[in-house]
């Protein structure tokens, strides 16, 4: 039988938040619905071509601590995102180049030594049943597979094509600092020139209470709003830059809500974010505004 076929991966340890992710669920915010998927889409991308898959193909998004798999049947399996140990069946395998796991091995993929989110990828893919065209969990709205406890059993699909060589492929590197591009609008108008101005020279740091809805940033100067009053709920769009009443930034990931009734004072370009969900709290933050 060809590898990927019946086969699949059991959980052993699950992680403090383990998922299911590919590149969600785009084209459904006038159902409410986010879009959702991996966080860090360069690792979750580099995963799969280690092991030529497509880029849609289903991995699985660590947090900080790792997580551990069995093999049911023969696989092989790449891990990328935060660098962090690997092992095979107790001896160390390497990160970021595809891994053999034979049939009841264990993975056991590590707390990340920097950075927040790893990616493990299997050969095939991760073949859990699809919820609006996407196999990704959303921590949001409960769509797609849940977390990840021990004792479920992900199956795996078919493979797609030849396995890549590692040297052939750029690994980006969890950002030291965190700088964060900002494009004005669409509510800019609505904080003054100054704390606008302040936004760019602050020296901030990521706040421990994001999730893969946001990012939350701390420790630097509160925005000041120009007008008052209530805003309207309105469409919110990935990286959106929300200003609460606390005047701090909370930057939209992934699960993020597809409405919001807090001003908007820019949006950080998706190009961006793959970083901003590598930054672990503590992680200092410039913004760069224009």
């Amino acid at each position: 039988m060809a590898e990927g076929v019946g086969r699949g991966l059991a959980v052993v340890r699950a992680g403090s938040l383990t998922t299911v992710q590919d590149l969600g669920r785009p084209g459904y915010a006038h159902l409410g619905v986010p879009r959702s998927g991996a966080l860090d889409t360069e690792a979750h991308a580099l995963a799969n071509r280690l092991l030529g898959n497509p880029a849609s193909a289903a991995t699985l998004e660590t947090t900080l601590d790792g997580v551990a798999l069995r093999a049911v049947g023969a696989v092989t399996v790449a891990v990328t995102g935060a660098p962090c140990p690997v092992r095979v069946a107790g001896r160390p395998a390497p990160w970021g180049a595809p891994v053999r796991l034979p049939d009841g091995a264990v993975l056991e993929v590590g707390a990340a030594a920097y950075g927040v989110r790893s990616h493990v990828a299997v050969r095939g893919g991760f073949a859990v049943p699809e919820v609006l065209g996407s196999r990704a969990t959303d921590l949001l709205s409960g769509l797609g597979p849940p977390v990840l406890t021990a004792g479920t059993v992900l199956p795996v699909g078919r493979p797609w094509g030849p396995v890549a060589g590692a040297d052939t492929l750029r690994v980006p590197a969890p950002p030291a600092e965190l700088v964060l591009p900002v494009r004005p609008g669409p509510r800019a108008d609505w904080f003054t020139e100054e704390s606008v101005a302040a936004l760019a020279r602050g020296a901030y740091r990521v706040s421990s209470a994001g999730n893969r809805i946001g990012l939350r940033i701390e420790g630097g100067p509160a925005l000041v709003r120009a007008r008052g009053g209530e805003l309207p709920s309105e469409g919110m769009v990935l990286g959106a830059v929300q200003v609460p009443p606390d005047g701090l930034p909370v930057i939209f990931l992934a699960d993020h809500p597809v409405t919001g009734g807090y001003p908007v004072l820019g949006v950080v370009p998706r190009h961006a974010l793959g970083a901003a969900a590598q930054a672990r709290p503590g992680v200092g933050v410039r913004f760069v505004v224009g």
